[in-house]
């Protein structure tokens, strides 16, 4: 049987549903899909590149919590309510990723929850025995 451990943290908003911000099972992290929320609950959606921060923000808070980092990242999947946000998120990436890149989708949804313009959700591979 599978150990799973539920990740949370109050550098990130917390789940606005019955979910975890992210899960841990063995080498394996999954965060769930991050909004562009503030922990403290204000939605940014004025402008695409700052939500793309704060929700890429909001990953790596979850990802910390498991002690993970960007590095770590071998998956990322991105909702965009306007798929024409694609290159101010890609420049946003970039801020946070690094050669090798993640895998990677990026679709066009017709509604993110709050009606949110992005939602970033990531998995993870972390090996506790190399070093860092």
């Amino acid at each position: 049987m599978t150990m799973r451990e539920a990740l949370v943290t109050s550098s990130a908003p917390s789940a606005i549903g019955p979910y975890s911000q992210g899960i841990r099972s063995g080498r394996l992290v999954f965060t769930s899909g991050q909004l562009p929320m503030t922990p403290s609950g204000e939605l940014i959606s004025e402008d695409i590149a700052r939500a793309a921060r704060r929700s890429l923000q909001n990953v790596m808070a979850v990802l910390g919590e498991a002690g993970g980092t960007a590095q770590d990242v071998v998956k990322v999947t991105i909702f965009l309510s306007d798929l024409a946000d694609f290159g101010a998120v890609n420049e946003v990436y970039g801020e946070f990723f690094a050669e090798p890149y993640p895998a990677r989708s990026c679709v066009q949804v017709a509604k993110l929850p709050k009606d949110a313009r992005i939602e970033i959700e990531a998995t993870a591979c972390i090996d506790d025995t190399l070093p860092s």
